[in-house]
């Protein structure tokens, strides 16, 4: 094992976690974002809608998130700046999260329809009958419910979003598997550096794991 060129390069590891973390944060928050929407279509009683949110849902899972991400990068008829923020360039991080959020958002959006169609109707009925109209019945009493429910299966996306977030390498995004490369082609070590960022996946993954653990047991103690 050589690791001697750990303090040399430790930086170039630090900027792709942050970036990394950037990605997958992002990622997040509008796939889930993009999730709710497309679930509540999925549900909805317009067959157009089902149509359109079902179409989007199987193609977005029947194809590579790689392909996604090329498609997104070199088809966006918009041009972003070539702005660099924190090591990380806009033009290439902008469509890289796009990608990733429209991939992940088919994926929430089955974790939350299956979620809402697991709530009693009762509730929604309950709802309807105390003059709530059927957004704030859905906003108040049906997805805070469903949310508890699926909290676990939410946070296996979140897991799987922080790995998926090397794919966006391909489009030259310096994020942690692109510099672990940077590194591997500098100093000559083809396998050392990938059990670095193999650490750092298993940190993030770890941490972001226990403390969704601690947020479901914490909902759990509230019933």
């Amino acid at each position: 094992m050589n690791f001697s060129f750990l303090p040399e390069y430790l930086p170039y590891f630090l900027t792709g976690t942050v970036s990394t973390v950037a990605i997958a944060f992002f990622t997040v928050i509008l796939g889930v974002f993009i999730g709710i929407f497309i679930a509540l279509m999925r549900l909805a009683k317009n067959p157009l809608l089902r149509f359109l949110s079902s179409a989007y849902v199987e193609v977005i899972r029947g194809t590579p998130v790689l392909v996604q991400i090329f498609i997104i990068y070199y088809g966006l008829p918009i041009h972003f700046p070539n702005t660099v923020i924190f090591g990380m360039d806009l033009s290439r991080f902008i469509p890289g999260v796009i990608a990733l959020s429209i991939n992940s958002g088919a994926y929430v959006a089955e974790i939350i329809r299956a979620g809402i169609q697991a709530i009693d109707k009762g509730q929604m009925e309950a709802a309807r009958s105390l003059g709530l109209t059927n957004a704030m019945a859905m906003r108040w009493i049906i997805l805070p419910q469903a949310i508890r429910n699926i909290l676990p299966a939410l946070g296996n996306e979140f897991v799987v979003v922080i790995k998926e977030s090397s794919v966006v390498m391909i489009i030259g995004i310096s994020e942690l598997m692109f510099n672990t490369n940077i590194v591997r082609g500098a100093t000559y070590i083809p396998l050392e550096p990938l059990y670095v960022a193999a650490a750092i996946y298993f940190l993030l993954t770890f941490t972001l794991s226990k403390v969704l653990g601690v947020a479901e047991r914490r909902m759990r103690s509230s019933d």
